[in-house]
């Protein structure tokens, strides 16, 4: 009895002390972030002013406590802190590995939270499941190739196939039947300490479709890769997620030319353009759907930016934040080899840390853009289109709201949608922070518009000059809407 009491004490010292451990870590990551918020970020002057000072002095002391009792919530209770300024900008993310100076690192399971591997016989399973309806087969989705196999009374397990992340034979989920076509699903993790996480399923088309409910979905492994393929790619689904937008660029008729641009994160906004340049130029009405865009690089529209350019105007440019930490950053970004373009990223990084370090605690513009918010001037004006629609909607942020602040520029230009987009521009050109624990990144902007204070976009976004009488699509896939046909009828009918 006395042992036992013994070990159950020790026990509980020992729990006390990690959760102890735990808060204190997740304390050390909070006092940190304050700390880098109000020396770095370019928004704190504008957003803390004596009547708001109290009110985030009060804010810190409930999270510290809210730390203090739930310290597995650390991430969560810091992204409260970080909502106080409402920019979404500014936001705290979770990284995997420990902090560069640590030697520790997430431990990779070589079987997942589900607790072993499961050797898969791929032919025998397809040749008995080819035809079935029911949930045990091969399934193929976009990314993943996995096995359901029945593992006890209304349970199965998703094997891995194919997968980017997962290694065949590892066990990436388990499905347990409430019906026949209705699955409650636990997703594991390979990353050791990780939680699961749950979700739903069903079956639909007789047991061709899988859906996991506003996620994804595959289809049942047949024996032509065609008919996969066109069948996961054409299905709609019941459970939607509403984000899933893909690149489209399709004629109408011969008056109208469309695009979808579901992001400015890399040069195929460009690529698009470029490729159909011919069949967009030679088409009085261009539709410019940037649904769900929500930004990258300005870089990336520069080709639409050509297209739509009727006259000279002025466009406001950035001032960066000049604080000491923002150049320390900047400096071991160079020391460490992260500028990217070469020699010319290197001078332009050094050109904008010297002129940071003559102002500190000030803004600065970089010594290149010191006209960035004189008159824009291109070469052409381009005669056709003459008219451009651009379908806008409350997902749009950050660059791609940039692009219709230019686009709105334009005398082709009408913004059509039901609602602002995201208000997510003010304070921009992220870079994330590691915190100390290494388990987080305060991802943090560097600059401030020149537009402010006078025109504000934050909270506000950008209206659209039509308002769609439609409700928005749930899902948009690859499909035209009546969105799309709508902005096409009023641009042939517009005078």
């Amino acid at each position: 009895m006395h042992v036992r009491f013994l070990t159950i004490v020790v026990i509980a010292i020992l729990s006390s002390l990690s959760a102890k451990s735990q808060s204190n870590s997740c304390l050390d990551d909070f006092d940190y972030l304050v700390k880098k918020i109000h020396a770095n970020y370019p928004g704190y002057n504008d957003k803390i002013t004596d009547k708001t000072l109290p009110k985030l002095v009060e804010l810190e002391s409930k999270i510290r406590q809210k730390i203090l009792e739930f310290p597995d919530s650390c991430g969560y209770y810091m992204n409260e802190y970080t909502l106080f300024f409402k920019d979404y900008h500014l936001r705290v993310r979770r990284v995997r590995s420990k902090s560069e100076g640590e030697n520790t690192q997430t431990e990779i399971m070589a079987f997942s939270t589900y607790g072993k591997n499961i050797k898969l016989n791929l032919d025998s399973l397809h040749k008995a499941t080819a035809n079935t309806s029911k949930i045990e087969g091969i399934w193929i989705g976009f990314r993943d190739e996995f096995a359901i196999l029945k593992q006890g009374n209304q349970k199965y397990a998703a094997v891995a196939i194919k997968s980017q992340d997962w290694q065949p034979g590892q066990v990436m989920s388990e499905f347990e039947a409430i019906n026949d076509s209705v699955f409650n699903v636990i997703n594991f993790s390979l990353v050791k300490g990780d939680k699961t996480y749950d979700t739903k399923a069903s079956l639909h088309l007789n047991g061709k479709i899988m859906e996991i409910h506003n996620e994804t979905r595959f289809v049942r492994k047949t024996d032509s890769d065609i008919i996969n393929k066109a069948t996961l790619y054409s299905y709609v689904p019941r459970y939607p997620n509403g984000s899933n937008t893909y690149p489209l660029a399709i004629y109408l008729n011969d008056s109208t030319y469309y695009i979808r641009i579901p992001g400015f994160h890399d040069n195929g906004s460009n690529e698009i353009v470029q490729k159909h340049w011919n069949e967009i130029t030679s088409r009085p009405n261009l539709i410019i759907d940037i649904r769900n865009n929500g930004g990258g690089l300005d870089d990336y529209y520069q080709e639409l930016a050509k297209l739509i350019y009727t006259k000279p105007y002025e466009s406001k440019g950035v001032e960066w934040y000049a604080s000491e930490g923002n150049i320390k950053l900047f400096e071991d970004a160079v020391t460490s080899g992260e500028i990217r373009n070469g020699e010319e990223g290197i001078k332009w990084t050094n050109d904008l840390i010297n002129a940071m370090k003559k102002n500190i605690g000030g803004f600065v513009t970089h010594p290149n853009n010191i006209n960035d918010d004189q008159l824009v001037e291109r070469d052409t004006i381009y005669p056709m289109p003459r008219k451009v629609g651009i379908i806008i909607n409350d997902g749009n942020a950050s660059s791609a709201e940039q692009f219709l602040l230019d686009a709105k520029e334009s005398d082709k230009v009408v913004l059509f949608g039901n609602c602002n987009t995201a208000g997510i521009l003010d304070y921009s050109n992220i870079t994330p922070i590691p915190l100390p624990s290494g388990n987080y990144q305060l991802w943090c902007p560097m600059t401030r518009s020149k537009r402010l204070p006078e025109n504000p976009i934050d909270n506000i976004g950008i209206a659209s000059d039509v308002i769609i009488p439609f409700p928005a699509t749930e899902q948009l896939y690859d499909k035209l809407d009546n969105w799309v046909y709508f902005v096409k009828n009023y641009l042939e009918i517009m005078k």
